[in-house]
């Protein structure tokens, strides 16, 4: 009976986190996992699985949800020919080498490290969604060669280091060498689809002791369920808010509370 209680509890949550990183994955275009990871970590940590390697399950279950909603959304963009599948089938090799290095990485860090990690980038991606303007350049087209060989496997490294899809790193990236935001937006969905299978691959076959229940490896099913059900009904609702209203405000308003919630991950993992 107490099995069921904490998963109805557990359940319950869950719903309402997918609702909220559904609604502002509609509304702001920014991937789930930004919201989900933390999220997850807070539900899960509450209900007593605060063990060393927690992060691990909060970021494979993260990456698994973006397996589902990254490919609808690249599907989605795709039918109205938004996808450039020139930078997305160039930019995927290095994307993939840098996700599968993020998983060697995460699964020999410790919860705390993860999550210094974590906040650390997420400031960063908090600043740059609040002071961020899409008119910054720093050419007119997507560079090739060296820094292509370069940024693709951070790009996948780091997301996976932080249980996102392609969209923090990749929308940026894309703007700043002259691709429009729509455009880039809907490129990014791509990057997330080969930035989340072959790390959650991975990822089932980590080992996380006293994790919670419904775990495969380092995915939790039951969060990754309840997740994706709710985020493709709430996405729409996100979506058809952001065209009737400027998201620009609420966008740069996100940032700040990402910000919040990045120093709060920061605080706890240098226990302060």
């Amino acid at each position: 009976m107490e099995n069921v209680m904490v998963l109805a509890g557990m359940a319950g949550v869950l719903l309402v986190l997918g609702a909220f990183a559904g609604v502002l994955a509609g509304l702001l275009g920014v991937g789930g996992g930004i919201v989900l990871v933390p999220g997850f970590f807070y539900v899960f940590a509450a209900l007593g699985y605060d063990s060393p390697q927690l992060m691990q399950v909060c970021l494979a279950t993260s990456l698994a949800t973006i397996i589902v909603t990254s490919i609808r959304s690249v599907l989605a963009h795709d039918r109205k020919g938004a996808v450039d599948w020139s930078i997305l089938k160039s930019w995927a090799p290095g994307i993939v080498i840098g996700a599968a290095l993020g998983v060697l990485v995460v699964a020999a860090l410790r919860s705390t490290v993860l999550q210094a990690i974590f906040g650390t980038l997420a400031v960063l991606i908090g600043l740059y969604m609040t002071f961020g303007r899409n008119e910054w350049r720093l050419g007119n087209r997507m560079p090739g060669g060296l820094f292509r060989a370069v940024f693709s496997p951070l790009i996948g490294f780091l997301s996976v280091l932080m249980g996102i899809g392609g969209g923090s790193f990749g929308v940026p990236t894309m703007t700043l060498f002259g691709v429009p935001i729509h455009r880039a937006v809907a490129t990014a969905a791509g990057f997330g689809v080969i930035i989340a299978v072959p790390s959650v691959v991975g990822f089932l076959f980590v080992d996380i002791p006293d994790a919670p229940p419904w775990t495969f490896g380092a995915v939790n099913l039951l969060a990754f369920a309840l997740i994706v059900a709710m985020t493709l009904i709430t996405a729409p609702w996100g979506a058809a808010i952001a065209h009737k209203m400027d998201p620009k405000p609420l966008k740069r308003l996100f940032g700040i509370f990402l910000i919040l919630v990045a120093l709060n991950m920061l605080r706890k993992a240098f226990g302060w």
